[in-house]
């Protein structure tokens, strides 16, 4: 409501008053920047800290200035001594010679506590507060020695030792050219402590009967509401008031009208500077009928002048004073860029490490060619020991290898291919047309043949070099694909949510919830992520019943809980995090048997979710029967279940888990598998099968029949992976079995037929009972005998409609999501 008063008053003035602010932002920063290249600051800062003193005598202020500046820009030291003792000097109550004093003894303390080891800003407020004590003491000694001098000299001490304390927090903000975190609680109050020391030694300066030290006053209140808001303008307001008081008893009113102003200013700053400057004017004129109609047009006029000034300030500055404020929306967008730049990074470093492992896989990997050019130099190699046990002392030598090389050649390759194909050299052929060619043919076999084993081995090992180099290879590719999907997630742009998450909160709010927090992780479309924490609801399932439904309604898409945490004997909260639901479900039916009715099977499945709302269903038969076969094929699937869930696209993940089986070791290992990869969003399904028995999909009376053809994994060192994609429909029955089911009925000609029969014949859509009717009628078809391991898994695809319709509420607009960027 305020805001839209607000907008409706001020809005008439705002246009005219931005063309103004352009001329006085330019002007402004002209002379910002003379400030901070000359040094100006640091003069200016120390006269009017000389100029400044509370209760009428005590200038605690400028001895501390002139110690932390020792620390912190020694080369502007001597220039701000001097504007401390300038300021003195044109102050009618200073004591510049004390001051003097004050500051020698101070270098003095210094050189010896250098010579101690003890020079660091640590002991810089004792050292202030011997020389304050010390020269206070000097002083009253050679004037007027009493009891109230010493107590003002250990008063004035003790103030010094204070303000020393605060200037070591604000100082380095004035004179600290960058500074990248934010300012605490604590450096706040500081800053605005200097600030209204600074402004004490304006105290007495009238400017066309104008107060100096109000004007700078509410100028620092509206500059301080405008950057920060009402609560850092009321801070300003009281502390600035406070320290003025202690110089002037008549300002003790001011404090009211500044922290009452600074507060009104910070609420309107939505109105920009106009807003703050009228919440100022209404500040100035509630507190000025308590003046009195005497000083109240001098009020308003100090507090007009105060306006102009303001206006005149460039915005660098106030977004520059923003930025180090948390809470305010600079410091939030500052702490955006910085991680938005800290993600371009990490992303750029994740890259360059996907393409060395690219690069790395690429080295790895044998094209076609290099493939062909690797055979024929091994195989000239061989040829090459050959001749060089027989044909380098032939006779005929320059003859054969030099007049009818091809032919030589040719034939020698013939011998090899007959040599390798095989394993003997067979008597027609060493009668043939290579004994007419060469006159030591029969030589030239036998030492062909004794060369032969070792050659055979030499290859055995080179291939199984290059199948290692190619797991290798393979191994690689999928590892920089997912780490370039793992840098294009990190180049996702962080987006903060407070508008939203606002919006939830006030939804909650109305219906009476009362909620403790609502983080937004993510709004895309179709993969909302969202953490709320509110009250233990002692069972009622509220999460699901009232925050759910809610959430659908606001959101526009189908929320439901993942999870929840209910801490009762905790703090009283409980957390849960809540999901877009997906399009469908998949509910699984699971019936096995071991051979002979044994426990321990040789076939193994896994039901899974691998991230990208899909679903995996997973069956693995290992060879033979018992212990054996079941390591074998629980080890497969959980190779895959690591792999998948890395991220690696499945048929990458199966060539390698296959590449792994066929090198581990010399035995005969292998499994087969049978996967199905079935999208939550699409209900579209990936079969990818290796060595495995056919799959079924039920559909109504029609009973549809997935098949590949490929050997189980680990006999070939390389295999192709045949993958068949169907579009299963809600109420589909998928049915995935070992080769013990389906190779049960051992004198049935065409089992598939046969399978697709029995499948039909089932009438219940239930995945338990169709699992349980199917392995019954097989092991009834043998009359009892189980004689392979059998196992069955039956998935029904239905709609996923949520347990709870949505709670629609008026006036409530739906969040905006961003699209989903899944395929």
């Amino acid at each position: 409501m305020l805001r839209k008063v607000e907008q409706i008053i001020l809005h008439p003035f705002i246009g005219q008053v931005e063309k103004q602010q352009a001329l006085f932002s330019s002007m402004g920063k002209a002379l910002y920047t003379f400030i901070q290249r000359w040094g100006v600051i640091y003069m200016l800062l120390g006269f009017l800290l000389g100029r400044a003193m509370i209760i009428g005598e005590l200038t605690p202020f400028a001895v501390p200035f002139f110690a932390v500046l020792y620390h912190l820009r020694r080369d502007r030291l001597y220039v701000a001594g001097f504007a401390i003792l300038l300021g003195a000097f044109t102050h009618q109550l200073g004591h510049p010679m004390t001051l003097l004093g004050g500051m020698a003894l101070f270098l003095i303390a210094q050189r010896v506590m250098e010579a101690w080891g003890k020079a660091d800003m640590n002991y810089t407020p004792f050292a202030v507060f011997f020389v304050v004590f010390l020269s206070k003491s000097l002083v009253a000694a050679f004037t007027e020695w009493t009891g109230y001098h010493l107590m003002m000299a250990g008063v004035e001490a003790t103030l010094s030792l204070v303000l020393t304390l605060i200037f070591v927090q604000s100082l380095p903000l004035v004179t600290v050219a960058k500074r990248t975190q934010p300012l605490k609680n604590e450096e706040i109050v500081c800053l605005i402590i200097l600030l209204a020391s600074v402004m004490t030694g304006t105290v007495g300066w009238i400017v066309m009967e104008l107060s100096l030290e109000h004007i700078l006053s509410r100028y620092a209140i509206l500059i301080f509401a405008f950057a920060a808001g009402g609560a850092i303008g009321a801070t300003v307001g009281v502390v600035t008031g406070i320290i003025l008081s202690l110089s002037n008893i008549e300002a003790m009113l001011q404090m009211s009208l500044l922290a009452f102003s600074g507060l009104l200013g910070g609420l309107l700053r939505e109105g920009k500077k106009i807003g703050v400057a009228v919440g100022l004017l209404v500040g100035t004129l509630l507190i000025g009928f308590y003046i009195g109609e005497a000083t109240i047009w001098q009020t308003m006029n100090e507090s007009l002048v105060a306006i102009v000034l303001f206006l005149f300030t460039p915005k660098v500055i106030f977004q520059k004073i923003s930025s180090f404020i948390p809470g305010t929306v600079e410091h939030a967008n500052v702490q955006q860029d910085y991680m938005k730049r800290l993600r371009e990074v990490t992303s750029h470093k994740v890259e360059q490490f996907s393409t060395v492992f690219q690069q790395l896989s690429n080295s790895f990997t044998m094209q076609p060619t290099m493939v062909e050019e690797d055979q024929d130099r091994t195989l000239d190699l061989f040829l090459s020991q050959i001749t060089e046990k027989t044909c380098q002392s032939c006779f005929k030598k320059e003859q054969c290898w030099e007049r009818k090389f091809d032919d030589t050649y040719r034939l020698m390759k013939e011998c090899y291919n007959h040599l390798h194909s095989h394993g003997e050299v067979k008597k027609t052929f060493a009668h043939g047309e290579f004994s007419r060619h060469c006159v030591k043919s029969q030589k030239v076999l036998e030492v062909m043949t004794q060369e032969f084993d070792q050659f055979k081995t030499h290859l055995m090992y080179k291939k199984k070099m290059n199948e290692s180099r190619r797991l290798v290879a393979e191994q690689l590719s999928g590892v920089s694909q997912v780490m370039t999907n793992f840098a294009r997630e990190i180049q996702k742009e962080g987006e903060v949510h407070h508008i939203q998450e606002q919006q939830i909160l006030d939804a909650f709010e109305d219906i009476g919830l009362s909620i403790r927090y609502v983080d937004i992780l993510s709004l895309e479309e179709g993969n909302v992520q969202i953490e709320i924490s509110q009250p233990v609801c002692f069972g009622r399932d509220e999460c699901g019943k009232i925050i759910a439904p809610l959430l659908s309604e606001i959101v526009g898409e189908t929320i439901t809980v993942l999870q929840k945490e209910c801490d009762f004997f905790q703090d009283g909260y409980c957390k849960m995090k809540l999901v877009s639901a997906k399009s469908f479900k998949v509910s699984t039916g699971i019936s096995s048997a071991a051979k002979g009715g044994g426990w321990v099977s040789g076939d193994n499945l896994n039901t899974m979710e691998v991230g990208n709302g899909k679903y995996a269903i997973a069956i693995s038969d290992g060879m033979g029967n018992g212990e054996r076969a079941h390591q074998e094929s629980n080890e497969t699937l959980t190779l895959l279940q690591q792999i998948l869930h890395s991220g690696i696209e499945e048929t990458v993940a199966i060539k390698s888990i296959n590449s792994v089986l066929a090198l581990r070791s010399s035995d005969e290992i292998f499994s087969t598998l049978d996967l199905a990869m079935i999208d939550l969003q699409t209900a579209k399904t990936r079969f990818l099968k290796i060595g495995s028995t056919p799959s079924f999909i039920k559909r109504g009376d029609e009973c549809l029949t997935i098949t590949a053809h490929n050997l189980p994994i680990g006999i070939l060192h390389e295999i192709d992976v045949d993958v068949v994609t169907e579009q299963l429909k809600p109420g589909d029955l998928l049915i995935m079995m070992t080769d013990g089911l389906y190779d049960a009925p051992r004198k049935v000609e065409n089992k598939e037929l046969w399978m697709t029969r029995m499948i039909s014949e089932i009438v219940t859509k239930d995945p338990q009972e169709v699992a349980d009717l199917l392995l019954e009628k097989v092991v009834r078809y043998q009359q009892g005998h189980i004689v392979d391991d059998m196992t069955v898994v039956v998935a029904r695809i239905d709609r996923n409609i949520p347990q709870w319709s949505t709670i629609s509420m008026q006036g409530i607009p739906k969040i905006k999501k961003k699209p989903s960027k899944i395929s």
